[in-house]
């Protein structure tokens, strides 16, 4: 194809895709039916990994939960099959370790069989400024939070490109799109998340493998305990998310396929401002919305949770 049909065609696709965008606004995509499917989750006993397991299950979805604390995540095994009536695998998993991660993984496809919805959320928080913080919890930060994706990847994905089946989803954060004063572990292991699954995105359209799905999801901080003391000055703009909420839109966008999901809403205009405004005009708005203040009061639970 010639550069003046190839210009042609990438300008009539751009008009396609930006009226298809405009018409998702007011008409979303069909949910796609997850009965059956194997949802492995990481970091399930407790936060958002349980409140999300109890959705999944609610839908009819069987159930992998992985968490480093065994009676955790025997809990919400048992939240599980009490509500719903479903059974659900439990494995006790430090994500943090390759040669772990790997062998269960095997115990998992030997005795359950190929996970279909891989749903990285297991996440650790120092809550310490850089320099106050121990070179171990910064090792364990990157460890958990962003290489624990790698090893996940290669354990479950090569089943779902060899059906061309399956959703891979990265719980990162809005610190993940965004720097935050007082994170700078966090915000690096979470950028590192957000690149590393954007990535791999790429190579699974590249390998034409358009079956397999991945869901990128964005949120500012959840009232799970994990970011107990955290603030924000403008609640209505930056609320602090409850996890109900929270989990609700994360099956939702998994079910219809959508790549990118930034929880509350106001994140997509605060990313586009940040690349569009002038950086000192930037940090003027930062500070006036009380950004450089979040984490002034941090508490935290020091459990592992997202």
């Amino acid at each position: 194809m010639n550069f003046f049909l190839e210009t042609l065609k990438v300008l009539g696709l751009s008009l396609v895709f930006y009226l298809e965008a405009f018409f998702r606004l007011f008409v979303s995509a069909r949910r796609k039916n997850v009965q059956g499917e194997l949802v492995l989750l990481t970091g399930a006993g407790s936060g958002l990994g349980r409140t999300m397991a109890l959705e999944w299950a609610k839908l009819g979805a069987r159930l992998v939960l992985w968490d480093i604390n065994e009676e955790a995540n025997m809990e919400t095994a048992r939240l599980v099959q009490q509500t719903h009536g479903v059974k659900a695998y439990t494995y006790t998993c430090d994500c943090s370790t390759r040669e772990d991660v790997y062998k269960v993984a095997d115990q998992v496809k030997r005795e359950v069989g190929d996970v279909t919805i891989l749903i990285n959320n297991a996440g650790v928080v120092t809550g310490k400024k850089f320099l106050q913080c121990p070179d171990n919890l910064i090792e364990k930060t990157m460890e958990v939070n962003s290489l624990a994706h790698f090893w996940t990847y290669k354990a479950f994905l090569p089943a779902m490109i060899a059906a061309n089946h399956g959703h891979v989803v990265s719980i990162a954060s809005s610190a993940g799109l965004i720097g935050v004063s007082g994170l700078a572990d966090y915000c690096a292991s979470k950028f590192a998340a957000v690149g590393f699954a954007e990535s791999m995105a790429l190579e699974l359209h590249a390998l034409g493998c358009n079956g397999v799905k991945t869901t990128i999801v964005c949120p500012f901080f959840i009232n799970t305990g994990m970011f107990e003391g955290a603030n924000t000055k403008w609640p209505r703009l930056m609320p602090i998310l409850e996890p109900d909420y929270v989990c609700r839109k994360i099956v939702d966008a998994v079910r219809r396929d959508q790549v990118y999901l930034y929880l509350p809403r106001s994140m997509y205009l605060t990313i586009s401002l940040k690349h569009l405004l002038p950086v000192k005009l930037g940090m003027l708005l930062g500070e006036y919305l009380g950004a450089f203040d979040f984490m002034a009061k941090f508490k935290g639970h020091g459990k592992k949770n997202n």
